[in-house]
């Protein structure tokens, strides 16, 4: 019997890595896509019918209900957010309404339509904020320091009481930061790709950053969504970290970058205190003993691997937009 499920986010980086990935195992795929953001299909376009878009809201709990209803759904994958930290601050009701009181009303209409379902709430590592340990594992406190954090944070904790309090199949991939070619260029990762390769192809001759000693755990998008897959082909519901267990600076990241493209960085990056972040000393890093250990995952790219796919990602589509 064919499988089917339900992503909302789906327009967004790991929502259309996760719908290829669906399609490719033979899932009937329907996505949540808001009325006002139906045009913005790009990162799925290339995927054609095979996905059936459905319209509705996390604001709106009767349109999910409806959307539950009509597509029936085996698996349901939570995706959607207001996920830019920044932004948070700036607009942390909206975060607040999206981030958490969304996941409350999907819940809900989980419970009321499609009880059976197993459902996979995208939690992040900004619940941890400024964490008491390093690396985190699953059972690390959290301590949110934004708004979208705190709202992560509140999500994550409903998933879990929904799961305890109504047996639903209910879990949370804590995900670290994770990219691709699919990335929004406000991100610093794509910021730095794209800024080596404008730079290599004279379209550019500088590029200002923050603090080059800021560490992440980062990983492809296309990792992290096979680890949300596997996480709901289990018997019981578990909630897992999904980082790449690994370290790096943002100055590995500039120099991987700029040695792709043959360029010296140093002679072309400089650092502005305009772009350093509040939060920068906090040492966000995932512990993922227990996915390796429990589902054999691991990410299959490396660092370096990844910020080579990126870079040549973008030189690529810079020159084909200067070709036409």
């Amino acid at each position: 019997m064919t499988k089917k499920a339900l992503i909302t986010g789906l327009t967004g980086q790991d929502g259309s890595y996760l719908a290829e990935l669906l399609v490719s195992k033979g899932y009937e795929v329907y996505g949540l896509v808001r009325r006002s953001s139906s045009s913005n299909l790009g990162r799925i376009r290339h995927l054609g019918d095979k996905v059936k878009i459905l319209s509705g809201d996390l604001l709106d709990q009767s349109s999910l209900m409806d959307v539950i209803t009509e597509s029936a759904p085996d698996e349901i994958y939570n995706l959607a957010s207001q996920s830019y930290v920044p932004l948070s601050w700036t607009q942390p009701a909206l975060t607040a309404e999206y981030t958490a009181l969304g996941v409350s009303r999907l819940l809900e209409s989980i419970r009321r339509c499609k009880p059976d379902a197993k459902f996979y709430q995208a939690s992040s590592s900004e619940v941890f904020g400024q964490p008491d340990e390093s690396p985190q594992t699953e059972r690390t406190a959290f301590r949110p320091r934004n708004p979208y954090g705190v709202a992560k944070a509140y999500a994550h904790w409903m998933t879990i009481n929904y799961r305890n309090q109504y047996n639903l199949y209910a879990c949370c991939g804590i995900t670290y930061t994770h990219e691709s070619p699919r990335r929004g260029s406000e991100f610093v990762f794509r910021k730095i790709t794209q800024g080596a390769a404008k730079i290599k192809l004279g379209l550019d001759k500088e590029l200002k950053l923050g603090n080059l000693d800021a560490r992440r755990d980062w990983c492809f998008a296309q990792d992290v969504v096979e680890a949300m897959w596997l996480m709901l082909q289990q018997e019981q519901a578990e909630d897992y970290i999904i980082a790449s267990g690994a370290v790096n600076s943002v100055k590995d990241l500039v120099k991987y970058a700029f040695d792709y493209v043959g360029l010296n960085w140093q002679d072309y990056v400089s650092v502005d205190p305009a772009f350093y972040r509040p939060d920068e000393a906090v040492l966000l890093a995932g512990s993922i003993d227990k996915i390796h250990k429990e589902l054999d995952w691991k990410p299959r790219y490396s660092f370096k691997n990844l910020v080579e796919l990126m870079v040549e990602n973008d030189l690529k589509e810079l020159t084909d937009r200067s070709a036409s």
